[in-house]
């Protein structure tokens, strides 16, 4: 089971049953709505999803005609992404998960807008 919570705690959520994959976005879109390199996700059935709190502090934006970006009104954090094309799936990001996601991340997706700045490599503490 996965479980996760927004920065001020009013949303929670969990989700059961498998992650089909987990993944690095890169495209423009996520970099702006995380303010980062990439947007990192795990993908599972809308089936075994539910918010435990906060449901009423979720809004939606439409980024696309057929993308769906889910995020805390109050405090800002993005919860998750969804396809209007995939209606039985969500994406939810790594980053609000507690306890940690432990599983791989399997996938690089947009890599033709990977920013040039992000490290390859991590630099050792003699660097």
């Amino acid at each position: 089971m996965l479980k996760g919570t927004c920065l001020c705690g009013g949303v929670a959520y969990r989700a059961e049953g498998p992650v089909s994959h987990a993944s690095h976005c890169y495209c423009t879109m996520c970099q702006k709505q995380h303010g980062a390199a990439s947007g990192t996700y795990a993908n599972v059935g809308m089936a075994g999803f539910a918010f435990e709190r906060g449901a009423d502090l979720v809004t939606e934006y439409a980024s696309s005609d057929h993308g769906r970006r889910g995020f805390c009104r109050v405090c800002g954090s993005t919860l998750f992404w969804r396809s209007t094309q995939s209606p039985d799936r969500i994406a939810l990001t790594l980053g609000t998960m507690e306890p940690e996601y432990d599983g791989p991340v399997q996938r690089e997706l947009h890599t033709d807008t990977k920013p040039r700045w992000l490290p390859t490599r991590q630099a050792d503490a003699g660097d």
